[in-house]
């Protein structure tokens, strides 16, 4: 399992800019909520320490497993279902050996190197009806699962990076093409259906989200509270930013305009601290990652290593797009974290260990720089 590798052929690159992104975090999370900011160090640590291991180690022997971490995933969802904590009405939680976490982040890791491997293996013929159908009911499991949580933003994320990886091993454009053509009216529609008073495809407070960023001078009092708090937090925060730490009574964590701040919301603590100039380094160092996993993807020596470089990429950026989107009003409130920002053990160390992966993509890559 382990090879022999050169270390001018790890991608430090990735790992700055990671790390570069998790620094930042820290110090929103300990300016949002001092308490938890030792544990998102802990978490950080622990993260690195799984993504160097797990670096070293020949994904194509690991991925041999792929049925294991399917399985494993489909269990770890149902055990939320039948024991999980319910916490502020979802049930997202598990504790299992002492420790508490989030399976449907790890579900997105597992995932991802599950169809590496299954694609790897079925490519030649992925574009007939019968792998399409296999690969489509493979995915219906999870999502059902995740979004019966509820967890409607991440069945989204899910589903997205599913569409990455189906495209990435090999679905032919012309598929893609009409499906697009098929999915593009159906979400017209389903966005009419869903914004009328008796509708049943999504549950209340759901559609309460949708009309409140629609609205939002309606709910400026209730759902709508926290967004347009957080968009006035990023604009007060100028260029510069009101320093880190900051003790003015009236800015987010110190006046309670935002609940949980250091989670969902951590966008709008790093604009109204660190100014325009901090919210662009964020933005910046998440694109550049996405586009480091996609110049990986590109140059693996396989289907199964470009899926999981592609799937990592598409992760991180459709997940990060969708947390600013939402702290900006860009986007209905869903939910989500920001990668590597956010506070959050689980979704925290999911992503390094995805990175892990990456990084022996890389050190495997046909073609070097």
């Amino acid at each position: 399992m382990l090879k022999q590798y050169r270390i001018r052929d790890y991608d430090f690159k990735l790992i700055i800019l990671v790390i570069s992104l998790t620094v930042i975090g820290i110090l929103a999370v300990g300016s949002a909520k001092e308490s938890v900011q030792k544990t998102q160090i802990a978490g950080f640590i622990l993260g690195l320490f799984l993504m160097v291991v797990i670096s070293l180690f020949d994904y194509s022997v690991l991925l041999k497993l792929y049925w294991l971490c399917y399985l494993a995933n489909i269990v770890l969802l149902v055990l939320v279902a039948v024991m999980g904590e319910l916490v502020n009405g979802a049930q997202r939680w598990v504790e299992l050996f002492g420790i508490q976490f989030q399976p449907s982040e790890t579900a997105k890791i597992l995932l991802i190197l599950f169809y590496a491997q299954f694609i790897m293996r079925h490519r030649e013929k992925l574009n007939t009806f019968k792998n399409i159908a296999i690969c489509c009911l493979l995915i219906l499991p999870p999502l059902f699962l995740i979004y019966e949580q509820p967890n409607l933003s991440t069945t989204i994320v899910l589903a997205v990076v599913f569409c990455v990886i189906m495209f990435v091993g090999g679905v032919h454009w012309k598929l893609v093409a009409g499906i697009l053509a098929v999915t593009v009216p159906a979400f017209i529609i389903v966005m009419t259906i869903v914004l009328q008073p008796d509708q049943d495809l999504i549950q209340d407070y759901q559609q309460t989200r949708i009309l409140a960023w629609l609205y939002p001078e309606e709910y400026a009092t209730t759902e709508a509270y926290q967004q347009l708090n957080s968009i006035m937090a990023i604009g007060s925060g100028q260029l510069h930013g009101k320093g880190y730490n900051t003790n003015v009574i009236s800015s987010v964590k110190n006046g309670n305009f935002i609940s949980e701040p250091q989670t969902d919301f951590i966008f709008a603590v790093i604009g109204e601290e660190f100014g325009f100039i901090g919210t662009c380094t964020v933005i910046v160092l998440i694109i550049l990652i996405t586009l480091e996993c996609i110049l990986v993807a590109r140059r693996s020596k396989d289907v199964a290593g470009a899926i999981i470089a592609s799937g990592m990429a598409g992760l991180i950026g459709f997940q990060g797009f969708l947390n600013i989107g939402v702290t900006t009003g860009l986007l209905p409130n869903t939910g989500v974290t920001l990668p590597f920002v956010s506070y959050g053990l689980t979704s925290l160390v999911s992503l390094y260990i995805g990175i892990g992966f990456v990084l022996n993509v890389g050190l495997q890559c046909k073609n070097k720089y």
